[in-house]
């Protein structure tokens, strides 16, 4: 009982942390139809903002978590304007936006290496301590990163069914002509969708870092892992891919404690590799029906 216990906080933990990045891949790719190559870097960007904002600044820690979301959300807005914005309507929008984007996070990764160093850094929003569960030893950390996560998931969810910028969202990831012929400006969509997906990645670096440490490429295993799992749900589905993040995080830290650590990124490819075969559009993916 109590490993099955420990299995449930980590699967948890990993899954809640999961869930915020993959959310906000699946949001680009339900509007635009690409892939945000840069979102690693967007991660790694909020967790160092939130350090130096309580380290640097003198920041409280909620507002150090805010100023942070807010940075996010303004670098995701700059990279809609200054690099997205630019390319659409061109031939092979899609594999230009996917090359920019790698490009974007390579020079935010190295600025960040440049400015703080290539060294691990702690990161002082984490909480210490825990508390005791049988012989199971739940940190106080991942309680908040847990509720954290499904506070945010919320307030997603109600942005996205009540708000006139959720209802705008999606309808442009069902029809992009369609909704700019009903008068939905498309183009601010798609500059509101960078913002809040930034936004998230950088909530989602400030809890990996305090599980882990902030380093300039701690970005890459979320990146890659978010990616696994928005496939697995079905791309641009995002509830589908909040549900699939939980699913995989429990599925990872089972497989951690059945078969050790190093095993888990192999399952996570072979569930993969299972769903892609039974499922081409995914777990909670649909079948595009073309009507004549």
């Amino acid at each position: 009982m109590d490993t099955t216990f420990q299995i449930l906080v980590s699967g948890l933990t990993l899954g809640a942390m999961y869930a915020i990045s993959t959310v906000s891949l699946s949001l680009i790719w339900g509007a635009l139809n690409v892939l945000n190559m840069a979102q690693g870097a967007l991660l790694t960007f909020g967790g160092y903002v939130a350090y130096v904002a309580f380290s640097g600044m003198g920041l409280g820690v909620p507002l150090s978590i805010i100023f942070s979301v807010a940075a996010g959300g303004l670098l995701g807005l700059f990279m809609y304007v200054a690099v997205v914005r630019q390319m659409l309507n061109r031939e092979g929008f899609e594999v230009n936006v996917i090359i920019a984007t790698v490009g974007v996070g390579t020079v935010l990764e190295a600025m960040l290496q440049k400015f703080f160093g290539a060294y691990p850094i702690r990161q002082p929003l984490t909480v210490e301590g825990g508390f005791f569960v049988g012989s199971t030893h739940v940190p106080f950390n991942s309680v908040i990163i847990v509720f954290g996560s499904a506070i945010l998931m919320v307030l997603l969810a109600m942005l996205m069914a009540r708000t006139r910028m959720g209802r705008a969202m999606r309808a442009v990831s069902q029809s992009r002509d369609a909704a700019r012929l009903m008068g939905v400006p498309v183009n601010l969509v798609y500059a509101q969708v960078f913002a809040l997906a930034g936004g998230l990645s950088a909530a989602s670096g400030i809890m990996l870092s305090t599980i882990t440490t902030l380093a300039p490429t701690m970005g890459y295993d979320p990146m890659l892992k978010a990616f696994i799992i928005c496939v697995v749900a079905g791309l641009g589905n995002v509830m589908g891919a909040l549900y699939a993040a939980f699913m995989l995080g429990l599925f990872e830290a089972f497989i951690q404690f059945a078969f050790g650590v190093r095993y888990a990124f192999a399952g996570m490819l072979l569930v993969v590799i299972i769903v892609l075969v039974w499922k081409p559009n995914g777990l909670f993916g649909r079948t595009k029906v073309n009507r004549l």
